[in-house]
């Protein structure tokens, strides 16, 4: 399995210029390739090749006009068109309806205004990490690397990333084989909320943290700072990367709450199911911005993943399915309820049910997992005794006494 092991670098006022000069010539070779194919395309010429377009960089190198491309490595401008004909696969394979995720428009021009600049170097560029730690790029130098774990084999790549805060990063792609970790007993559904972030069905419930809700007041000065400000000044400058960083901080304690929590969930069971929610649907209503704030298709993301990196069992039911509607201890259907209705009582069993935790088991349940019915939140209803049996009396323990 390929991961991406991601590390914070600190590049020197130099290195920042050389890689502003590797982000702008990757930039000008995808859109140099992007206008010579939508100019055959307008041409009715045939479709330009993958090897057409790279006979036309090295042709280009040598003129005047682009001879300033021979400043980085050829192997970044090389991967800049590999990024374009990704682009156009995952367009054309959007048209013919094989694509399997979400749709692709065709590919659009790149600015330099965009949030995000990357290159990649992959094992032909020779990139090196040295014995110091620093990471040494061909035509940009050693860059300092705060490295936050060991990386587990060589990498075959690294992608360096600006974000929208003017931090940079470094993303290695590493070959794994699959992890260790002891055998489990436990499985587990998960019920995926709001006020909640997960329910489990073993009765416990993960408050969601709601980073953006919390950060909103800090958001909301710095954006209105932001809007104060002359557009294209330095200071506006300085005010963009300001409410940038408030939002990279939203992002990050976000990711890393999510890391967290998967990490406990895959490590504890054996076994995890979860609801596929209609995350896309659920943006559009009212509930958007906490839908947005929760992050449920991330989450959903890593415990996938690593459940396949550490052996372990990941299911995910359709959403069709009515685990808030139906009874975990007998079964029976019991219609649907509005949202306001956090616990119900089964028409047919009489037992109470937490609306969340008896979701969270007829998730487990739907999965094929044995898991013991709503353990403690689950109660009967009230039997009345009969007359025939002995009761008792407050009087009588005092009798008694």
């Amino acid at each position: 399995m390929q991961l991406r092991y991601n590390y914070r670098l600190y590049p020197t006022p130099g290195q920042r210029r050389a890689l502003a000069r590797a982000f702008g010539c990757a930039r000008a070779v995808f859109n140099d390739g992007l206008r010579a194919r939508e100019a055959a395309h307008q041409a009715g010429e045939p479709y330009l090749t993958d090897a057409q377009l790279s006979a036309r960089l090295t042709a280009l190198k040598a003129t005047p006009g682009r001879a300033w491309l021979n400043e980085v490595s050829a192997v970044v401008l090389q991967q800049s068109l590999a990024d374009l004909n990704t682009a156009y696969r995952n367009f054309f394979t959007t048209i013919k309806g094989t694509r399997k995720g979400p749709k692709m428009d065709k590919p659009r021009f790149r600015s330099r205004k965009d949030h995000r600049q990357a290159i990649r170097f992959t094992a032909n560029a020779r990139f090196k990490i040295l014995p110091s730690g620093k990471l040494r790029l061909p035509k940009i130098g050693d860059l300092p690397v705060r490295w936050s774990r060991p990386l587990p084999s060589k990498p075959s790549s690294v992608t360096i990333v600006k974000d929208s805060a003017g931090r940079y990063f470094a993303s290695f792609v590493v070959e794994t084989g699959p992890g260790t970790l002891p055998e489990a007993d436990a499985v587990v559904g998960i019920d995926l909320g709001l006020k909640h972030f997960a329910v489990l069905s073993d009765g416990r419930k993960i408050t969601a943290p709601r980073f953006l809700r919390r950060a909103e007041k800090l958001l909301k000065r710095r954006q209105r700072e932001l809007s104060r400000k002359q557009k294209g000044s330095a200071n506006g400058y300085k005010a963009r990367v300001k409410v940038a960083r408030a939002h990279a901080r939203v992002a990050d304690a976000r990711r890393d709450f999510h890391h967290q929590l998967s990490t406990v969930l895959v490590r504890d069971n054996q076994a995890v199911a979860v609801e596929d929610l209609a995350v896309k649907g659920l943006a559009q209503t009212r509930m958007a911005k906490s839908v947005h704030d929760a992050g449920w298709s991330a989450f959903v993301a890593m415990l996938e993943y690593k459940a396949g990196l550490y052996g372990r069992e990941f299911h995910r039911i359709g959403r069709f399915t009515p685990t808030s509607q139906t009874c975990c201890l007998c079964g029976v259907k019991d219609g649907p309820k509005p949202l306001h209705v956090r616990a119900w009582q089964c028409r047919s069993c009489g037992a109470h049910l937490d609306r969340d935790i008896n979701a969270a088991v007829n998730v487990a349940k739907a999965a094929g997992l044995a898991v013991i019915a709503c353990r403690a939140q689950v109660r009967s209803d009230l039997v009345p005794a009969q007359r025939v049996e002995a009761g008792t009396h407050p009087k009588s323990h005092r009798q008694a006494a």
